[in-house]
C-alpha cells in the first residue's frame, strides 16, 4: 500500500505506476484528490467541486480542466456515477460537450482502484519459451482472465481498447509456449477432447481461477459469466445457450451449478468445476484411476454383479409414446429448476435421481435395452444382478444373499462414489404373491426373502429397475413400493417398421425390391428383429453378391419364426 501513499503525498517520483498512467500534471492532481476522498470515506463528488477544489480559480478557468475530467473518462481511470433513472451511460456522455460533465457526479472506478492496490498497470508478459510445469501455464491464463473481469468494470471505449490489445498479446504469447512444450497440458487437453470453443475456454479458465483462489464470489454467477464472454446484449441472450443443460460444458460433465433462492425470489444459478475434473488438474501426474475403472474394479470384486456399459440412450430405442412420456418425466429430474421445486415443497431430500422401476412383459420387448438406455441418459451405469442366482439350497442362505445384493449395491455407491442403476433381471420370485397358511419350509422360505426384499425396496435411494415376463401373480405390497410400472408390449406395424429402419445398415446395399413394410407384417419383437438382421447380414457378407434381397430376409424371418418357443408347439414321436 506504499504505492497509495506515495501518489497521494505527491512523492510521484517514487510511484511505480504514475509514469504509466499517461496522464497529465492536472488529471494526476485530480486522480490524486480522488484518492485522498476515497481514503477519507467520500466515494462520489461533482465535477464542479472536485475543480474548484483541485485548482480554485474564481475566474471560471477551472473549465478548461473539463477536457482533462473527459480524458480520465476515456482511460477509464474514473467512472460517471449515473443516477437511477438515467437511461445514458458512460460512452454516450463522452461523446456530448465538456460543458456537460460540469455537474456530473464522478468517481474512482475498480479499475483504478486495483491499479492503486497492485502499484502497477501493465503485465510483465512472459517470453516465449517452453511451459516448465502445469502451474506456469495456468498463471498466464489467470492472468487472461484477470484481463476480461478488468474489462467488464471499465466503462469507455478507450480503455476497454487497452484492455483488447493486453489480451490479444497475453493469447498469442499462451499459443505459442503450449505449442513448444515438451510435456502434455491438461487443460488443453480438456480443451481438445471435449471440443471446446474461446468462450467455452474462457468460462472454464475463470472457474478453474476461482477454485484456484478459493472463492465462492459473484465470479461464478451465470450473468457474470455472460458478461465475461459477450460484448453486447445480442451476444449476452446468444451465450446464454452455452450455459444450458444442452451446452458441451455441461453436458460432458466438465462443470454444473447450484440453484439458491435469493432474498427477492429469484433462482442464482452459481457454477463450479466438477470434482473429479479438478482433482484431475490440480494432480496431473497422479496415476489416477477413472470412476469407469474404479467401479469396473469394485464389480468384479463382488462376485454377484454384472458391470454393463450403456451404449445407447432412449433415443436410440424405439418405444410407444407412453411409455416415452413416463421415462422422459425420470429424466425431469436432472433438470435443477425442478430439483429445486420439489426441494422447495419437501418432496425430494437429497440431490440424485431416485426411481423404483417395474418393467414387464412378453421376452425381446426391450425391457433390458430401456433400462440399460435409461441409465446411458441419466448419465450413469448399470450394474446388473440375475435373479435367478439367488435361490439357495440351504435354509437361511437366500434371505442372506437378498441383503448381500443391496449391501454389496451401497458399498459400491460408497467406495466408487456414484449411483449406478441398479438392474434386477427377472425379478419374477421377488415380485409374487406371498404364500399363506403354508406349512411348507421352502415356501416359508420365499415369504422371508419377500419380506427383506420388500424391506430393502422401502428404503432403497437411487435407480432401481426390476425386470419380469409375468405379472399376473405381483404382490400388491410390491405395487405401493415402485413408483412406476412400465408395460412392454410387442411392437404393432408402425412400431415393427421402426425398429426394421433403425437397425438396417445405411451403407449397405439393397434391391430395388425391397420394401420395409412388407417386413414389418411379420409379428417379431425387437429383439427378433435384431436376430433376424444379424443371420441375414452373415448370410450375405459371405457371398460375392452383397446385395440384400427380400428373399434373404423372408428366410431369416421364416426360420426365426418356426424355431420360436412362443407359440405352442406340438412334440412327440409321429
Amino acid at each position: 500500500m506504499q504505492n497509495i501513499i506515495n501518489f497521494i503525498e505527491n512523492r510521484l517520483e517514487n510511484c511505480k505506476f504514475c509514469k504509466e498512467l499517461e496522464c497529465n500534471d492536472d488529471e494526476i492532481k485530480i486522480l490524486q484528490f480522488l484518492t485522498k476522498n476515497f481514503l477519507e470515506g467520500s466515494k462520489t463528488g461533482s465535477v464542479y467541486s472536485i475543480l474548484q477544489s483541485v485548482f480554485k480559480d474564481d475566474n471560471y478557468r477551472y473549465i478548461n480542466n473539463l477536457e482533462n475530467i473527459k480524458n480520465l473518462l476515456e482511460l477509464g481511470y474514473i467512472d460517471q456515477n449515473l443516477g437511477f433513472f438515467d437511461s445514458s451511460n458512460t460512452n454516450n456522455s463522452l461523446k456530448s460537450s465538456n460543458l456537460s460533465l460540469l455537474h456530473a457526479e464522478v468517481e474512482l472506478s475498480e479499475y483504478f482502484l486495483k491499479i492503486l492496490e497492485d502499484g502497477k498497470i501493465e503485465y510483465n508478459f512472459p517470453e516465449v519459451s517452453a511451459y516448465e510445469d502445469h502451474l506456469e501455464y495456468l498463471k498466464d491464463q489467470f492472468y487472461r482472465i484477470e484481463l476480461y473481469q478488468k474489462k467488464l468494470v471499465i466503462k469507455s471505449e478507450l480503455g476497454k481498447k487497452r484492455v483488447d490489445e493486453n489480451i490479444s498479446r497475453i493469447e498469442e504469447i499462451i499459443s505459442k509456449r503450449v505449442e513448444i512444450s515438451k510435456f502434455p497440458l491438461k487443460v488443453e487437453q480438456i480443451f481438445k477432447t471435449n471440443s471446446l470453443d474461446k468462450k467455452e475456454q474462457t468460462v472454464f479458465l475463470a472457474l478453474l481461477r476461482e477454485e484456484y483462489s478459493n472463492n465462492f464470489n459473484l465470479a461464478r454467477d451465470i450473468n457474470t459469466l455472460i458478461d465475461l464472454i459477450s460484448n453486447n446484449d445480442i451476444e449476452r441472450i446468444e451465450n446464454r445457450a452455452l450455459f444450458e443443460e444442452g451446452g458441451r460444458l455441461i453436458s460432458s460433465g466438465l462443470i454444473d451449478y447450484d440453484e439458491t433462492i435469493s432474498n427477492f425470489g429469484n433462482i442464482i444459478k452459481s457454477f463450479f468445476i466438477n470434482e473429479d475434473v479438478l482433482q484431475d488438474i490440480i494432480h496431473p501426474k497422479a496415476a489416477k484411476v477413472s470412476k469407469k475403472e474404479l467401479i469396473e474394479t469394485i464389480v468384479k470384486d463382488s462376485e454377484i454383479f454384472e458391470l454393463i456399459e450403456p451404449k445407447t440412450d432412449i433415443n436410440d430405442v424405439v418405444l410407444n409414446d407412453k411409455i416415452k412420456e413416463i421415462l422422459e418425466a425420470i429424466l425431469k429430474q436432472l433438470d435443477k429448476k425442478v430439483i429445486a421445486k420439489l426441494s422447495s415443497w419437501g418432496i425430494k431430500t437429497r440431490k440424485g435421481v431416485d426411481a423404483k422401476i417395474i418393467f414387464y412383459g412378453p421376452p425381446g420387448t426391450g425391457k433390458t435395452m430401456s433400462a440399460v438406455s435409461l441409465a446411458k441418459s441419466l448419465k450413469k451405469q448399470v450394474i446388473s444382478f440375475d435373479c435367478s442366482k439367488i435361490l439357495s439350497k440351504y435354509v437361511g442362505e437366500s434371505e442372506q444373499n437378498v441383503r448381500k445384493i443391496f449391501d454389496t449395491y451401497k458399498q459400491i455407491c460408497k467406495d466408487s462414489k456414484s449411483e449406478p442403476v441398479l438392474l434386477l433381471n427377472e425379478a419374477d420370485q421377488f415380485l409374487s404373491s406371498r404364500l399363506e397358511n403354508s406349512s411348507s419350509s421352502v415356501d416359508k422360505m420365499h415369504n422371508q426373502m419377500q419380506n427383506i426384499f420388500l424391506e430393502q425396496i422401502e428404503e432403497f435411494q437411487g435407480v432401481l429397475i426390476a425386470t419380469t415376463n409375468f405379472l399376473k401373480s405381483f404382490d400388491s405390497a410390491f405395487s405401493r413400493r415402485f413408483d412406476f410400472k412400465i408395460e412392454f408390449k410387442k411392437p404393432d406395424f408402425n412400431d415393427r417398421v421402426r425398429i426394421w429402419q433403425k437397425v438396417l445398415p445405411e451403407n449397405a446395399n439393397f434391391e430395388d425390391e425391397f420394401d420395409v413394410k412388407k417386413l414389418a407384417k411379420f409379428e417379431l419383437s425387437g429383439a427378433q428383429i435384431v436376430l433376424v438382421l444379424k443371420n441375414t447380414a452373415l448370410k450375405v457378407a459371405v457371398r460375392e453378391n452383397d446385395i440384400f434381397t427380400m428373399d434373404d430376409f423372408l428366410g431369416e424371418i421364416s426360420q426365426e419364426l418356426n424355431a420360436s418357443f412362443d407359440k405352442d408347439k406340438k412334440v412327440g414321436l409321429l
